[in-house]
């Protein structure tokens, strides 16, 4: 929301300065974006005169200038058409910063001439499109003047951030009627700002304009004036400076008066052209498969969600959000028709969301205009077209009725100290609720006045006495604290969550963190997601992500195309699947990458490294094992997904159906698909199937180390090639579990000497002793326990 300082003090009587006015909304509430001041970029700018014009020398589109700025003449190359002897322009000397593209002027020589600054257009100064020519001054325009200050471009501009709830604030008015409240000045009255009596409507004897509403749901109340014999030509100047000032193109009077009172009063309006409606202006639900070009040239197709207003031939307008093409105003209008309707603001969010459609009705509508604004809405526009495009008035229509049924409820005025924290007179929170508008009897039942849509309750009423008082006076109070140590705060998720962080980070990955968004295409090489946005915030965000992989593979891709040679990314968050009530469910996940080089190249080993899936499970176990997941025990089991190679991945599993993690290389086809060139491997570990263990209260023993050392056993077994190596260990490892403490492969060998069709697997078996050494016949018996579970899985001992 943008207004310029001079624009506030139209409705607020005040002496306070831009930087009061500024900390007042600060401190109500209202929160100060950004403060422009066009003078401040054009403080270098003065008027000066053309005493001479010649042509260039060298150039023909050329000329060269005599210009005198207040002081001595100065020379200055200028190529505008309407550059000539005598007239007024603006003049930038060498120094000078031109705003519009930020370029520092200097004495430099153009086509072998020398030039001091420049003669400048209106588009260049930032005030206006018109670049075709340096801008004319009056004759009277005093030359040697600082230009800003002769135009009274000095008038701060304030951009304020309204929050959804303070729709009252979506114009001026309600901006100073906060200011007012908060004792930064006094309210004009809103006749005395418009110069009308709105206590008498502004009827004439013309008859009034044929309009009815059919959808009292999306539009309750519709009420129309006409206006004839108009001349719709340029807006005053007064207007189409605020206009600009806040950024809006002036078009012409009649639709300056509309975008003009949108901002002013935050009441949005209509202006038809009479000559191009067909019948009764009628307020209905829109026909499935009709069509309307609206006013910014493109065509939306309707449903019958929709309100609009139509005629007999067809649809001018889709109510609240914006005018159709067809029937708005131009230059020939002489006759028009002018519209304050109330439409439904849940009905007008629905539209414009399905519809993909903002404007700046829309953001008023659908936070709610004051219903009770219809008749003095009507009047104030309605004099402005008279006042400024003549013509004679006609009666009004007024049709349906707006919800301004009064809301009532009790207020203890000591709730301001119990709930907000401070403790304000009552006849201080009386004083501030009656400069808002609210209406406070002697026993304290509150009426809330009808442009406050937000205000529902008792809690809304110590909201609005505590932040004209100030949120800065509520005083900080820590919350009471048990004695002793703080208990953990962090649930057995959260506790998981942190652990397999700091594994990751600890073992240098580097964490990531990207959006649950991703673009359609590469959710579609992970299988689709579930669930995709009807109206995101650009066709990149559409998808609720099905893996943390996509998000992570883009990272990569952007570091590898800057010239990483290696990357090892992780992050933890959520994927978005459909659950089992066909709702949306979404489950804790830990994501890995790691591309490019494991090593880089070196005098030892030549060439440099690459990941590979080894890797990724390496990444996975480490992960897991931090977790708490008893790792030796676990299931090395095929099913990664598609996005991984067939031949290269595997899934850990905890029993046959609870799969903790999958990693391998990527399937060729997925690393295509996100532009990147050579292995990429990658993990994911499923943090939601990893049992979470409750704390128990008491710390863990102490650890107490073996007292004898362990002993070591070496076998070696002839196995079916493809066998999977893990099953022999795990078969091997649960031989003896009360002496093998580990199992180790640490050998693979096929060629000669093996039985073509299977491999030699050599393994590592580890022996704990405890309260003794072992004797010679207690290592036979543990030796041909692992022969035998061996043999059990078909392995034979080698000889």
């Amino acid at each position: 929301m943008k207004f310029s300082l001079s624009w506030l003090k139209e409705h607020l009587d005040t002496d306070a300065d831009m930087q009061a006015v500024a900390d007042c909304l600060n401190r109500i509430g209202l929160e100060v974006e950004g403060i422009e001041n066009p003078a401040e970029a054009l403080s270098a700018f003065r008027i000066a005169k053309v005493i001479s014009a010649a042509p260039h020398p060298q150039a023909d589109k050329l000329q060269v200038l005599s210009v005198d700025a207040g002081g001595e003449p100065l020379q200055v190359v200028c190529g505008a058409p309407n550059a000539r002897a005598g007239m007024l322009g603006v003049f930038g000397p060498a120094g000078a910063v031109v705003p519009a593209n930020g370029m520092v002027l200097k004495v430099a020589a153009i086509r072998g001439v020398e030039s001091n600054g420049m003669m400048c257009s209106i588009a260049e100064l930032e005030l206006g499109d018109d670049h075709d020519g340096i801008i004319e001054l009056p004759d009277d325009a005093p030359v040697g003047q600082v230009y800003a200050d002769w135009a009274d471009l000095d008038d701060p501009v304030i951009d304020v951030s309204i929050t959804p709830n303070r729709q009252d604030c979506m114009g001026v008015r309600g901006i100073a009627r906060d200011l007012a409240a908060a004792g930064l000045g006094t309210l004009k009255p809103l006749g005395d700002v418009y110069k009308i009596d709105l206590s008498t409507p502004l009827e004439g004897s013309d008859p009034a304009p044929n309009v009815r509403t059919d959808d009292e749901a999306g539009c309750p109340a519709f009420y129309a004036q006409s206006v004839s014999g108009v001349r719709n030509g340029e807006a005053p100047e007064w207007m189409r400076a605020k206009l600009k000032a806040i950024g809006q193109k002036p078009i012409s009077a009649l639709v300056d008066i509309t975008n003009f009172l949108s901002i002013d009063l935050g009441r949005p309006l209509h202006v038809y052209d009479r000559a191009k409606l067909n019948g009764a202006l009628v307020a209905r639900k829109a026909r499935d498969g009709e069509e309307i070009v609206a006013l910014n040239g493109k065509t939306y197709a309707l449903d019958a969600s929709m309100t609009v207003i139509a005629d007999d031939a067809m649809v001018h307008d889709i109510g609240g959000i914006m005018g159709g093409e067809h029937s708005g105003v131009s230059e020939d209008t002489t006759d028009v028709l002018i519209e304050c309707a109330f439409f439904d603001p849940e009905h007008i969010a629905r539209t414009g969301q399905k519809l993909g459609l903002t404007s700046d009705a829309r953001q008023r509508f659908e936070r709610g205009v004051d219903p009770a604004f219809l008749d003095d809405g009507l009047a104030i526009a309605t004099k402005l077209v008279l006042d400024l495009s003549g013509g004679t008035a006609s009666a009004i229509t007024r049709v349906g009725q707006a919800p301004v049924t009064p809301r009532i409820f009790a207020y203890d005025t000591d709730y301001c100290r119990r709930l907000g924290g401070v403790d304000v007179p009552p006849e201080e929170q009386r004083n501030i609720l009656e400069r808002l508008g609210f209406l406070v009897t002697a026993d304290w039942h509150i009426t809330v006045p009808s442009w406050r849509r937000d205000v529902d309750g008792a809690a809304d009423i110590v909201e609005e006495v505590v932040r004209m008082v100030g949120l800065d006076n509520v005083m900080s109070v820590p919350l009471p604290r048990a004695d002793g140590v703080a208990k953990p705060t962090a649930t057995p998720a959260q506790s998981l969550e942190r652990k397999v962080r700091r594994a990751a980070a600890a073992r240098g990955l580097n964490e990531a963190i990207n959006w649950s968004f991703l673009p359609q295409k590469a959710a579609d090489a992970f299988g689709g997601g579930a669930w995709a946005l009807a109206n995101p915030i650009s066709e990149d965000m559409k998808v609720m992500r099905p893996s943390l992989l996509p998000g992570l593979l883009s990272a990569a891709q952007r570091n590898m195309d800057r010239g990483a040679s290696s990357v090892r990314l992780f992050e933890i968050g959520r994927r978005y699947f459909v659950g089992t009530d066909a709702t949306s469910d979404e489950r804790a996940t830990a994501g890995i990458v790691l591309a490019g080089e494991r090593t880089a190249r070196n005098w030892a080993t030549g060439k440099a490294e690459r990941f590979d899936a080894f890797d990724a499970k390496a990444e996975a176990i480490a992960l897991l094992k931090a977790a708490g997941v008893a790792t030796d025990s676990l299931l090395v089991m095929d099913d990664a997904g598609a996005h991984y190679h067939p031949g290269q991945s595997a899934t850990l599993r905890m029993g046959p159906k609870n799969k903790l993690a999958a990693f391998g290389t990527l399937h060729p086809a997925t690393a295509k698909a996100f532009d990147l060139d050579g292995t990429v491997v990658a993990a994911e570990i499923f943090l939601d199937a990893i049992p979470l263990k409750k704390a128990s209260g008491f710390m863990r023993p102490a650890f107490t180390p073996p007292a004898l050392q362990a002993v070591t056993r070496d076998f070696a077994f002839l196995v079916v090639e493809g066998m999977p190596a893990n099953d022999l260990l795990r078969a091997i490892k649960g031989a003896d579990k009360d002496n093998i403490v580990a199992v180790r492969l640490f050998d693979r060998f096929a060629g000669q000497g093996v039985p073509e069709g299977q491999v030699s697997l050599a393994v590592e078996v580890t022996l704990q002793p405890t309260d003794k050494s072992y004797s010679d016949d207690e290592l036979k018996a543990i030796s041909d326990k692992v022969i035998a579970a061996a043999t059990k899985l078909g392995a034979i001992l080698r000889g």
